[in-house]
């Protein structure tokens, strides 16, 4: 008996149960998971953005956090009410463009090769799952309105009352369940700066991505810009595997309205972002705990979307990185 107490009190095993026990209760709230993966997010981000502006203006904090959401909600506002119903046509258009360049005879014996590649391959059904998930977030945008709003609203609150918070929490360390506490804070510490930071970096390397690729398209003579802008968005969200799948629908793309040349010239331009991306954004942005090799990262690819959906094309990479790091698996230098 004492031999199995002694076992249940070693810090690996409390910390092994208490882990599986967040998983269970995650688990158990998985229909209320958007909720709390948009406010982890939001949290996050706005809390980055209200440090990087604290320390170069000399403003109040609670002014500050109340601008910087009326801004940002106001915008949000302004957004849905402008752009909303363009963004809804322009992404039906692209589905309509792709599917019938899919159903079209082709001549070209390397067309029809691509076309086999991309019809049997596992790319199909992230563009699928991709676009169905725009299509139908922009159609049933009442229940996802709802959401942003409660999660935008939970983050203002907690970046308000952010001081006080951490003080309320600090008293858990003197209670009687202080040795959940601190297991409980040495997991969120380690989520924060894994998959916190990796969601971070991967955000402001998606609207890098987004601008540039914009420009190129204005360039090109694209149509639905709109519409494709907001598909390199989400797609940019996804660490390595999101340029090759916005690859195709923009090369049916370019193929229709101006053949090899334009593909050719949409390749080039996808290529010096990607080198911007590989060489100057990811070393500033992201650690080298975080270049995993391109095999490991599609298989976490396929099995986070199998059992999360598109959530699990976002999340996935950041959430393995942050399991890493609690194994062990990462270098000594951490995230920058």
């Amino acid at each position: 008996m004492e031999a199995m107490v002694d076992f249940f009190k070693r810090k690996g095993v409390k910390r092994l149960i208490i882990f599986a026990l967040i998983v269970l209760i995650l688990f158990s709230v998985r229909s209320m998971m958007n909720l709390i993966l948009l406010t982890f997010i939001f949290s996050f981000l706005m809390n980055g953005l209200v440090e990087f502006t604290i320390a170069r203006v000399r403003l109040n904090r609670t002014l500050l956090v109340l601008l910087l959401y009326t801004t940002i909600v106001g915008m949000l506002t302004i957004g849905i009410a402008k752009y909303l119903p363009l963004i809804s046509v322009e992404i039906s258009q692209l589905i309509k463009q792709v599917a019938n360049f899919s159903v079209q005879p082709h001549d070209n014996k390397v067309i029809n090769f691509i076309e086999s590649i991309i019809s049997s391959g596992q790319i199909t059904d992230y563009i699928e799952n991709g676009f169905s998930f725009l299509l139908k977030s922009f159609t049933d945008i009442s229940k996802m309105s709802v959401q942003v709003l409660i999660s935008l609203l939970l983050s203002l609150f907690f970046l308000l009352e952010k001081p006080r918070l951490i003080e309320f929490t600090n008293k858990f360390k003197t209670s009687k369940i202080a040795p959940f506490h601190s297991e409980i804070e040495f997991f969120g510490k380690k989520f924060s700066q894994t998959f916190g930071r990796v969601i971070e970096a991967q955000f402001i390397i998606a609207l890098i991505n987004t601008f540039l690729t914009v420009i190129v398209l204005m360039i090109l003579g694209f149509p639905q810009i709109i519409g494709l802008a907001f598909m390199t968005f989400f797609l940019g969200l996804i660490p390595v595997a999101g340029v090759l799948i916005s690859l195709v629908p923009l090369t049916i793309i370019a193929f229709t309205i101006g053949g090899y040349l334009k593909v050719i010239y949409l390749f080039i331009a996808i290529m010096v972002i990607h080198a911007i991306e590989a060489y100057i954004l990811n070393p500033k942005l992201m650690s080298s705990k975080t270049d995993l090799p391109v095999f490991y990262t599609f298989i976490v690819l396929i099995f986070s979307q199998n059992f999360f959906g598109v959530w699990g094309l976002i999340i996935g990479i950041p959430v393995f990185v942050f399991l890493l790091d609690v194994l062990g698996v990462t270098n000594k230098d951490g995230l920058e």
